[in-house]
């Protein structure tokens, strides 16, 4: 009988010390996400205001009147789309240091496609609408990863909504409707706030169910991708925030 307890007091024990390994591994995967995702966000900001405080740069890419872009420029907005269905479709075959490299290049890319935004709308506007951008995905992606509900059920919703965006959004090019243009920012602002909370529960469920193969490599790869995910539903919603709240110079 002691045996018994023993053995059963040891195998509690051994699942006390593996549910705490993979407690601060979750911790570790999460900060290894938030923290490429800050990266990627920095060099976006960076190159964005480089390119858009210089006319030389940005007469390269736009209109420097109208802002309308050229071939260049049509180049620079559709790149980063392209690479993001590139990079899904090759990550597998990618080592994790050539898949974070690849992000980081994709953000360089994006600040290129977004820098007519310092020539569009005002420095302390656009401050202002990146800090309420940051305090409500803060928010979103803590209560993402925190709750106890399961919201996958989420995901193909919210992925439709995001093509009908797309759609949406290129229709409206040729039509130039004020009113199309403020539903899609509206719509758009609700669709990658809940996709913030449903990637951040994504990402931690996937992290879970690989935590017992101990691949490193494939943990490696999957943060970086996490990453790629809350970027992109940072970006998006700061842009339709932007074009909402934003002050026009």
């Amino acid at each position: 009988m002691a045996e018994f307890d023993t053995r059963q007091m040891t195998g509690r024990t051994a699942a006390g010390v593996r549910a705490a390994q993979i407690d601060e591994g979750l911790r570790a995967h999460m900060n290894k996400v938030y923290s490429t995702m800050s990266v990627g966000m920095l060099l976006t900001f960076l190159v964005a205001w480089a390119v858009g405080s210089s006319p030389a740069l940005l007469g390269i890419f736009r209109d420097p009147l109208t802002l309308k872009p050229n071939i260049l420029g049509w180049i620079a907005m559709f790149a980063p789309l392209i690479m993001v269905f590139a990079f899904s479709a090759t990550i597998n075959r990618m080592s994790a240091a050539a898949a974070q490299l690849f992000f980081y290049a994709f953000a360089s890319l994006m600040g290129l496609s977004l820098s007519w935004i310092f020539v569009a709308f005002t420095g302390m506007s656009i401050a202002q609408v990146f800090l309420v951008t940051s305090i409500s995905f803060a928010g979103l992606s803590l209560w993402g990863y925190t709750t106890k509900k399961d919201i996958s059920g989420w995901g193909s919703f919210l992925i439709m909504g995001v093509i009908g965006l797309i759609v949406a959004s290129i229709i409206n090019i040729f039509l130039g409707s004020p009113a199309i243009y403020f539903a899609i920012s509206v719509i758009g602002v609700l669709i990658f706030a809940g996709l913030t909370a449903y990637d951040t529960q994504n990402i931690k469920v996937t992290y879970l169910q690989h935590a017992q193969s101990g691949d490193s490599e494939w943990l490696g790869k999957s943060a970086i991708m996490g990453a790629l995910q809350l970027y992109l539903d940072f970006i998006n919603m700061f842009m339709f925030l932007l074009q909402l709240l934003g002050n026009r110079e």
